[in-house]
């Protein structure tokens, strides 16, 4: 094997339809000498990979850890210094809760060249794919993107600070929390706020749960939503009704 420069990308594959991947992004993988990928990652994005690159599922779900991430980034280290060029391939954008950041760093510490290519985050097109827009003028100056559970595995103290806000709120990986998010706002007095949970979102068994602060849990349990999902807080989760009232008085007409 010639000697090829070690270096990583971090690639973000976007939120799960496969055509919302970027441009540069599938460049990118075409040029990969081994790709590590995530469970998130939508496997159909792996057709685009250069035929030659060796393709390592890495993936970790609730559960069910196949490499820890220690391993994962000394595999990243250990693959650049013997093949070159190492595609870490990432569920949405690998900036927002995705460790892209520290991926790159260790890599860093070992002499690896490190660059990265931004994904769609799953936090804005998700709700956006179900017409739910995380601000709107009238509703939401503003929005919060949190994650559900820390390093610690609790609950973000975040999430306390948003429910008193105005702002749109939108939780990742926070299903195994929903009980203490809908406390918190119900503390706030916000029983009546519009509430939409979306799992898998964007891809074609994505499934859709509405409500409020008061109704969500039950909701939850009546369709059987669990990760992975998106809870969306918000008066803008109102949008999309009446996006669809408007839709149907035309179609009417």
């Amino acid at each position: 094997m010639s000697f090829k420069n070690p270096k990583l990308t971090v690639v973000g594959a976007g939120p799960g339809d496969i055509d919302l991947i970027t441009v540069k992004a599938i460049k990118v993988l075409k040029t990969a000498d081994v790709v590590l990928y995530d469970a998130l990652v939508n496997e159909e994005l792996l057709s685009y990979i250069n035929p030659e690159a060796e393709q390592i599922f890495v993936g970790k779900r609730r559960g069910c850890y196949k490499y820890q991430q220690e391993q994962i980034n000394e595999l990243i280290v250990a693959r650049a210094k013997t093949h070159g060029h190492v595609v870490r391939l990432k569920g949405g954008d690998p900036f927002i809760f995705g460790r892209g950041a520290e991926e790159m760093e260790y890599a860093a510490d070992f002499g690896v060249e490190t660059a990265m290519v931004p994904g769609i985050s799953s936090s804005l097109a998700v709700p956006a794919y179900q017409n739910i827009p995380v601000t709107k003028r009238g509703s939401a100056e503003s929005f919060w993107v949190i994650t559900g559970t820390t390093k610690e595995h609790k609950l973000s103290k975040d999430v306390a600070l948003a429910a008193k806000s105005n702002a749109t709120v939108v939780v990742l990986m926070g299903m195994g929390k929903l009980p203490e998010i809908i406390q918190l706002f119900q503390q706030e007095n916000k029983n009546d706020l519009p509430v939409a949970i979306i799992q898998n979102g964007t891809r074609s068994n994505e499934k859709v749960g509405i409500g409020t602060v008061d109704t969500i849990i039950d909701i939850v349990k009546e369709q059987e939503l669990s990760n992975p999902a998106i809870i969306i807080l918000g008066e803008v989760v109102k949008h999309r009704a009446v996006l669809a009232n408007v839709q149907q008085e035309f179609a009417n007409i």
